[in-house]
């Protein structure tokens, strides 16, 4: 699938981007949801990484094209899109920032009302605790777990070494536990 995305993008770029977003916009809204915690900010980062792509493609060879490995490749752009923003936010804070998520609505055939409310609230103290985690850790796990990419591809979006991704995600998850066991005063298994 890939291979067939980079020779649509060597060709037609326009119509090579729109399968690029196509198939790779909910991941990168969905990394950046989980990073940033919030629906619009996500939103607004998830346009300027698409922009920030577009612009790099049009400058691109079509052999350069052909040779990206797109996922990783637009999840690097989105990491760097990410941190930029949280470098521009110290600059110049703003109020606590609102955690906020979308729940699916409850249906007849799906879990009752009171089960809905344990996942909903599991899900926003998962959610916080996430946002609570330093950078570096929060990008690593989100994008292991939540995005679902190998460590191989985490590290080449971090731009580090394979060792480095297990350690960040291993601090990261071990974090979790550690922040959601001091809420919850249980010990509760850390499902992301």
């Amino acid at each position: 699938m890939a291979e067939q995305l980079t020779d649509r993008l060597a060709t037609d770029l326009d119509d090579g981007f729109t399968e690029l977003v196509r198939i790779y916009g909910g991941a990168v809204c969905a990394y950046l949801f989980r990073v940033t915690g919030s629906a619009a900010t996500a939103d607004d980062l998830a346009q300027d990484t698409f922009l920030r792509a577009y612009t790099a493609l049009q400058e691109y060879s079509p052999a350069r094209r052909r040779e990206l490995r797109p996922r990783a490749w637009l999840m690097t752009i989105a990491a760097n899109v990410w941190r930029n923003h949280v470098r521009a936010c110290t600059r110049r804070p703003v109020s606590a920032v609102q955690i906020e998520d979308a729940f699916p609505v409850c249906t007849e055939e799906g879990p009752g009302p009171e089960e809905h409310a344990v996942t909903v609230d599991d899900r926003r103290r998962l959610v916080a605790a996430l946002g609570r985690l330093p950078e570096r850790h929060r990008s690593a796990v989100v994008l292991r777990f939540i995005i679902g990419m190998t460590n191989a591809e985490v590290a080449e979006v971090q731009a580090c070494p394979v060792g480095t991704v297990k350690a960040q995600v291993s601090r990261g998850l071990s974090s979790l536990r550690e922040l959601l066991l001091a809420e919850t005063g249980t010990s509760k298994e850390v499902a992301v």
